[in-house]
């Protein structure tokens, strides 16, 4: 079986590649990512063929996709602060790319798609936990543009008969997750900051709380789902039901660090999500062998990489 993943030199991608090399059924793994968020270093002793472009790319995506079993589509530009400050470059990657990549799998024939999609779509609704019935109210170019790309990946199954599966991830951390992006995630931003005794910055009061989810938690059902060819035609939640506020967040970092951990507040941020918490129940239905990692444990996997490594010193500026 060859694998396609776009965006595979970025942090999921790259853990996706490691995992995809070790299943037996898995003969060849081919990547497409222009490096804007990810790394080449990233897949450093993995056998993976990098493809370096963009997903806007037609003729590099038709290269990458002859002979594919499966894509997984992961390339995005992921951000809500970026989205907000640069909108149409957002939707240009993530709405059109996501088309383009689903163009290229309906013109390959007999490809399955796995498209990660994000729970910023369901906006800042007040029902917890988020199930995938309630409506999406996107508040985000960021958020928007996800759902467009969810949207186009049911609309290319059901009108082209393609075996698409799109997943809500909702907030992703672990190993090789980078501090040093513009708009670097919350983790690795505190753990960068922790590991430099510098203050945590927390965006309002720290009493918003998100669902995280460790990569390998991720990785296990994109596994899952290549190796069954699982497809479905509604979107599907990849998160396993956990609300921690950031506070708490810190709390957690403190028992591993064994010591307090200042914190800076700054403003709140335009177009971030206050609550957020996945109901897990269909993605359990459909993948019931699940154990996901708990948070203490995927937290001190994630320390132990960031001591290991040090990712702060290696800027990522674009």
């Amino acid at each position: 079986m060859k694998v396609l993943v776009t965006g595979g030199a970025g942090f999921i991608g790259a853990n996706l590649v490691r995992r995809l090399e070790t299943l037996s059924e898995v003969t060849e793994v081919v990547v497409v990512d222009d490096l804007s968020f990810g790394c080449r270093e990233n897949l450093d002793g993995t056998s993976a063929t990098l493809l370096e472009g963009s997903v806007l790319d037609k003729e590099l995506l038709s290269q990458a996709i002859d002979g594919v079993s499966t894509v997984v589509h992961l390339a995005a530009r992921s951000s809500v602060p970026r989205s907000i400050a640069e909108p149409m470059a957002t939707h240009e990657v993530n709405a059109t790319g996501g088309a383009l990549v689903l163009e290229a799998a309906r013109q390959a024939g007999d490809v399955h798609v796995i498209v990660a999609s994000s729970s910023s779509v369901y906006g800042s609704t007040d029902v917890l936990p988020k199930h995938e019935g309630l409506p999406a109210r996107p508040i985000s170019p960021y958020a928007a543009s996800k759902l467009a790309s969810e949207a186009y990946a049911l609309a290319w199954g059901h009108s082209y008969d393609i075996s698409v599966l799109a997943l809500r991830f909702f907030n992703v951390f672990g190993p090789l997750q980078s501090p040093t992006h513009a708009y670097a995630a919350v983790i690795p931003t505190f753990l960068a900051a922790a590991c430099q005794d510098r203050p945590l910055p927390i965006f309002g009061d720290g009493n918003q709380t998100r669902d995280f989810t460790f990569v390998e938690s991720v990785v296990d059902v994109l596994c899952q789902a290549i190796s069954r060819r699982r497809s479905y035609t509604e979107p599907v939640n990849l998160a396993f039901g956990s609300q921690v506020t950031l506070l708490e967040l810190v709390a957690e970092l403190e028992t591993i660090f064994g010591r307090k951990l200042a914190i800076d507040h700054q403003p709140a941020r335009a177009g971030d999500v206050y609550r957020s918490q996945a109901d897990a129940a269909l993605l359990l239905e459909l993948f019931p062998e699940l154990v996901p990692t708990d948070l203490a444990a995927g937290l001190r996997a994630t320390v132990e990489w960031f001591e290991s490594t040090r990712p702060w010193e290696h800027q990522i500026t674009s």
